[in-house]
Formats: structure tokens, C-alpha cells, sequence
């Protein structure tokens, strides 16, 4: 692809307000979005806020939105589109504005904290520890996760109802809980935390109809709703409306 002048409308202004700049900016052969957008404040819009790091696709820092689909800028190659269309370039949706393309994420890390770490069994020895193979592969896809919040700012329960936030912890975390849930060695239920109460009670699982919107945008190709919303609701409600495992359960708590 020899070089030519693309058309970008980018999104100036602050959490005040703002609007969709035009610009016309150079592209090259094998560029992707964020270069386009370091050429444009190189040579035209030096104020321009964006967040990046490593540019490499792991880092999850220069998360936006172009033509209105939620994408790492630095893996979003310009030979995507057609050279006559303008790319349109705004902010993640769902979080709150700092300036340009750059949010204010920390609702996510808020909910992180939320969900308690992992418990290593207390009669294992550090270093001791045994899984099955399938048990490692099961939850390892999980771990890919680079934190992007793609899939927080894709998932209409919190992208079109800020009210769901502080119910809702959004596929990312529901994911980590799911991951945690499975994990044959985490010894929370010993320590009196029930992950899929929490799940159900605390994070707000119920919210979720699993229409896997955050799935098709996981730079990671992270089978979030599939691997790990989908089971983690079967398990739930196994727990709370199968007839028998919550007489087991009641047994159970009178024979302690």
C-alpha cells in the first residue's frame, strides 16, 4: 500500500464537553491507528491527550473507540479500511472523560479490589502445590487478560446504564471470579467466602444475558462469555435452585 492522506474526526475537549475535530493526516504502508494519531500530534495537534505504552498489544493502555467499536489503536491496522472513508476516533464510552481520548478507568480497579485474591490452601507448603493438567488449562485462558476494559466498556449493562455500576462488576472481574471459582486450590470456601454468592449477590452475575459483545472485543480472543460468565451462572444457579444441593447445603450447615 503506497502512502496517502486519510481522514480522521477525533474527539477534543474534557469531562466540560467537546467535539469532533476533522483532520487530514498521512498514513503508510503497515501503520495502524496510533501511529496515525502520534503523526497527528506530531504535525498538527500537539495538545492532544492519549494514553499508550508498549504499543506491542499488550499493555491495554491505548483503548478507544474507532468507528464507534471498542479497539486497541495499536492493533487496529489502517489496510482495515477503505482509504476513501473517514475513521472517526473517540473516547471509551463507558468511563468518564479526562481529556481527548483519554478516560478516567479507575472505576475498573475499584471493582478489582472487590474481588478477594486468591486462597492457597493452608495444609499445603508453598511450593508443593498439585493440579491437573486440565484443571491448569482450564482457567489459564483467563490470565491472557491485559486489561484493556474493552469488554467493560462493550457491555451495555454498563456502557448505556451508569446506574448498574455500583451492582455490577462487569465481564472482566465476573471473569476473574469465575477463574478463581474453578481453581482447584483456592481454599476461600474453607475460609468461609462463597465466590458464587459473591458472584451472584455482590458482583451483580445476574445482570449479565450473555449476548457475548464483550467476547467479539477481546484483543486476547478471550472466550470471556463461553469459558467463563456461561459456567460460572450454571454453577450459581445450580447452588441456588436445584432442590438438591440446597438440602445437601442445609444438612450440611445443621450437622456443623
Amino acid at each position: 500500500m503506497s502512502g496517502y492522506d486519510a481522514r480522521f474526526r477525533v474527539w477534543r475537549g474534557d469531562a466540560r464537553g467537546g467535539e469532533l475535530t476533522d483532520f487530514t493526516v498521512e498514513v503508510h504502508e503497515g501503520e495502524v491507528v496510533l501511529d496515525i494519531i502520534h503523526r497527528l500530534q506530531a504535525t498538527q495537534a500537539p495538545d492532544l491527550a492519549v494514553r499508550w505504552n508498549c504499543k506491542a498489544g499488550k499493555c491495554g493502555s491505548c483503548s478507544a473507540e474507532v468507528n464507534g467499536r471498542p479497539r486497541l489503536m495499536c492493533m487496529t491496522r489502517m489496510s482495515l479500511f477503505d482509504r476513501s472513508e473517514t475513521l472517526t476516533v473517540t473516547p471509551l464510552r463507558a468511563f468518564p472523560i479526562v481529556r481527548d481520548l483519554v478516560t478516567d478507568v479507575s472505576f475498573n480497579y475499584a471493582k478489582a479490589r472487590e474481588v478477594p485474591a486468591f486462597m492457597p490452601p493452608a495444609d499445603v507448603a508453598p511450593g508443593a502445590y498439585r493440579m491437573r493438567q486440565q484443571d491448569v488449562e482450564r482457567s489459564q485462558e483467563f490470565r491472557k487478560c491485559i486489561e484493556c476494559f474493552l469488554c467493560q466498556d462493550t457491555c451495555h449493562v454498563v456502557r448505556d446504564h451508569e446506574e448498574n455500576k455500583a451492582a455490577f462488576a462487569g465481564p472482566r472481574f465476573l471473569m476473574r471470579v469465575a477463574e478463581l471459582d474453578m481453581h482447584p486450590l483456592d481454599a476461600a470456601r474453607e475460609e468461609g467466602l462463597d465466590r458464587r454468592r459473591a458472584a451472584q449477590e455482590e458482583h451483580g452475575l445476574g445482570y449479565c444475558n450473555i449476548t457475548k459483545c464483550c467476547t467479539e472485543v477481546c484483543p486476547e480472543g478471550i472466550r470471556i462469555t463461553d469459558n467463563a460468565l456461561i459456567p460460572l451462572k450454571e454453577r450459581v444457579v445450580d447452588r441456588t435452585y436445584d432442590p438438591l444441593v440446597w438440602l445437601g447445603a442445609r444438612i450440611g450447615r445443621r450437622k456443623s
